[in-house]
């Protein structure tokens, strides 16, 4: 008979693979027995022992490098995040280093790596270490998991990797794994359904080396069991997977398609004061890309697709420059450039104006900048290293900077 949550009877299996018995049903999954759990154990972590990545975390079992590197693997690739922990490890080497560290040079050191809220949280979870645990990483679940911005993937990483509790870190290569394992027919994506991987993943993490066991989780899935073009047949548990059994593994993760992302319409306007200067400004009111620096962004969504003029545009980008910064600048009439950047929920459309200062308005932004209000700079671009750009505010920069080339 097959299970609520399954869409085959695993039983067909027992004796014709390398599944020999049958197990308890977890939550409206059939999974095998204990014998074919140890021996699944034996076969997953000879292969990791022998295929296992080199990757710079996994050098010790200190829960700080471990949670540096978990976090900043959220959302981005492995290559890409081996460069930024050897410089975030320089520039914070304890937690002490993090909790006390300016927002600017936090920010900074973060630069390029997006979902800025990641590292905010970390310095506010390393002062919750600092203030709650003297200083000193916790080592039970339950503490772990109050850290702040640390879920339940987070924490069951670096609860099994550096203290070696038998716990299973969830996130989506391990559902898809046991998706494909088990011919899981729940859906991922509904929040709901984790408890059913969690308790799978319970039942099949390893209690001797819990932490190696997600990390192989890892591994087999950003190499044979990828979300596409999966390979299957290569996999070191392919006599275990009932998709592969099957020839099924591309029916699996379940996935409902995600919202898509709404678009939002910005004018970038590149400002210059009489020395050659870009006028600057930190987003500190605004939740998306808080306390980053971009050129001022005007929104244009009510004023977007009604047909308008190059002169109607400017007009329109001047009062509302004047509204919100009390600035009117002199800018061309003709747009630089254009920029597209996609965040999770949303895709930025950036058209880029060029202008001038007055002197009455460059001014106006002096007098701002000595008084400390606003949060405005100028910058040149020798001096770009000084502050925090978001990969969007580098995007703008490259398009200004082929509209320069292009008039030389």
């Amino acid at each position: 008979m097959t299970a609520v949550n399954q869409d085959i009877d695993i039983a067909t299996f027992v004796g014709k693979s390398a599944i020999q018995d049958l197990g308890p049903e977890i939550e409206g999954v059939q999974v095998w027995g204990p014998e074919t759990n140890k021996a699944f154990r034996k076969v997953f972590l000879t292969w990791y022992d022998g295929e296992s990545r080199r990757l710079p975390w996994r050098e010790s079992k200190d829960p700080y490098r471990i949670w540096i590197s978990e976090i900043m693997l959220q959302q981005t690739r492995v290559q890409t995040v081996i460069g930024y922990f050897a410089r975030f490890l320089a520039a914070f080497p304890t937690i002490k280093d993090l909790a006390e560290a300016e927002e600017d040079q936090l920010l900074k050191v973060w630069e390029g790596l997006g979902y800025y809220s990641r590292v905010r949280n970390m310095q506010t979870a390393a002062k919750q270490i600092m203030s709650e645990h003297d200083g000193i990483f916790p080592n039970q679940l339950a503490d772990i998991q109050k850290l702040k911005g640390i879920g339940p993937y987070t924490a069951g990483a670096i609860a099994s990797i550096a203290f070696g509790i038998p716990v299973p870190a969830i996130d989506g290569n391990a559902m898809r794994v046991f998706s494909r394992l088990f011919m899981i027919n729940a859906d991922i994506q509904k929040p709901a359904n984790r408890k059913i991987f969690e308790a799978i993943g319970q039942y099949l993490v390893d209690p001797d080396r819990p932490g190696d066991f997600n990390q192989a989780i890892m591994d087999l899935g950003s190499s044979y069991e990828t979300p596409k073009q999966a390979m299957p047949e290569l996999s070191p548990l392919r006599d275990f997977t009932l998709a592969t059994l099957t020839g099924t593994t591309d029916h699996y993760p379940v996935k409902s398609k995600k919202a898509k992302a709404k678009p939002v319409y910005y004018h970038a306007l590149v400002l210059k004061n009489a020395k050659g200067q870009v006028l600057i400004e930190k987003r500190s009111q605004h939740k998306l890309l808080k306390n980053m620096w971009t050129v001022p962004l005007i929104d244009v969504n009510d004023f977007q697709d009604s047909g308008q003029t190059p002169d109607e545009i400017a007009q329109y980008l001047v009062a509302e420059t004047n509204e919100t910064y009390g600035i009117q600048p002199i800018l061309m009439k003709k747009e630089i450039g254009y920029v597209k950047h996609i965040f999770t929920h949303l895709i930025w459309h950036i058209h880029l104006n060029y202008g001038q200062m007055t002197p009455q308005d460059e001014k106006r932004i002096n007098n701002m900048i000595a008084a400390g209000q606003g949060n405005y700079a100028w910058v040149s671009p020798h001096q770009f290293d000084q502050f925090a750009f978001p990969t969007v505010q580098m995007k703008i920069w490259a398009a200004y900077q082929e509209y320069v080339k292009a008039k030389e």
